[in-house]
Parts: structure tokens; sequence; C-alpha cells
């Protein structure tokens, strides 16, 4: 399993691509234009499964119209988010004043399923707050694991719970299921640096 990280669209946004031994991908949260990851993808013969969104915010599906018309894969969200993701007052898209194509999901992330993109297996974890429908993912290759965060788990801070539809309630709940994971694991956000759930239990003021 490798990795490369795209930032996009005016919040650069950390939209990731995965792909195995094989060329087999997938790209988490296209949030702006994608041509170079179009470009990157084809220049490097990888074979692109699944489009997966972490949320609906258009800062992280903006780019997914573009890819979808490049690939014809699977797209991937939350059934709480669907609405999202062809309503402009839903995703923000209206307040950002970015364009933001309505795309249609052809596959669904539930909390604890488990599915495979080539030899890597990616386990959903619902993690409500930012949005209702808000989802991290546990990839796994290899022995290797990692975490795909959203704007669930930041570099020393969360992501917001003050915008439309966020549920704050919930968000306190959400992240305490990280205490429980390895200390070791990579956390990769959908803003701001890398870092590990070690560096996050001990610094991040939210987890305690």
């Amino acid at each position: 399993m490798d990795y490369r990280r795209f930032p996009l669209g005016p919040l650069w946004t950390n939209g990731y691509i995965f792909w195995d031994k094989d060329g087999a991908a997938f790209f988490v949260d296209p949030g702006g234009d994608p041509e170079d990851v179009i470009n990157w993808i084809n220049r490097e013969n990888l074979s692109l499964k699944a489009i997966i969104l972490t949320h609906g915010h258009a800062d992280h599906i903006a780019g997914a119209a573009k890819l979808l018309e490049e690939f014809q894969c699977e797209l991937m969200v939350n059934k709480d988010d669907e609405p999202m993701l062809s309503n402009g007052e839903k995703n923000l898209s209206v307040n950002l004043g970015t364009e933001c194509p309505p795309i249609l999901a052809t596959g669904y992330l539930a909390h604890g399923e488990t599915f495979s993109v080539g030899t890597m297996d990616l386990k959903v974890i619902h993690t409500p707050g930012h949005t209702m429908g808000s989802c991290c993912l546990l990839v796994t290759d290899e022995g290797r694991s990692v975490l795909i965060t959203g704007d669930t788990l930041f570099a020393r801070s969360i992501g917001r719970t003050d915008l439309p539809g966020s549920v704050p309630d919930l968000m306190a709940g959400s992240l305490n299921l990280f205490m429980d994971m390895d200390d070791d694991l990579k956390v990769l956000p959908g803003h701001g640096p890398e870092t590990s759930l070690k560096v996050e239990k001990r610094e991040n003021p939210f987890l305690s």
C-alpha cells in the first residue's frame, strides 16, 4: 500500500490517493479541480476503483464529478450525508462560492463495515459531529495501517461543529472512539499536516 496527498480546492483540502502493489486505487475527498490527480493516475497506470467521501461538504466533494467522468468508478458516502451530494445549501457550496456539480452515490459507508479495494482493506468508523454522516477509514494492507479522519480529527484540533448540519452533541462520543485505537496509527486528516494517535492523545485538547 502506498498513498499520496493532493491539496485541492480553495481550502486546500487533503485529498488522498491510495494504491496497492497491483495498481488498484481509491481516492478520498476530491475537494477541487482534480486535473492534476487525473494526469497523475494515468501517468502511473493506476486503476481507480472508487471515490470515497469522508463527508458531504463541498470542499471535500467538488472534484468528484470530474473524476467520475474520467474513470467511471464507484462513489461511496455515508447515507446521512447523501443529500449533500446534490444540494448546494446542504453541502455549503453556496456559502463558499465554489462550483460543486451534483453527484450520485453508488455505495454506502456503514459503521463497522469492512470492504476491499484490491489488496487493501478499509474499515468504516462512523464519527458524526462535523456532519451527521462523517466517517473515518482505517486502511490496512500487508500488515500496515493508517487512519483517514476527514474533518473529524486534525493535528491538535478537531473539525468544526458550528456549521449548518453539524451535530455538536455527538462529537465527543465520536472522538472517544479514537482512544482505544493503536497509538502508533498514522493519522491523515482532511486539512493540515499528518499526525499520529499517540501525539493526539497526548497533545490534542479535545482528546482526554
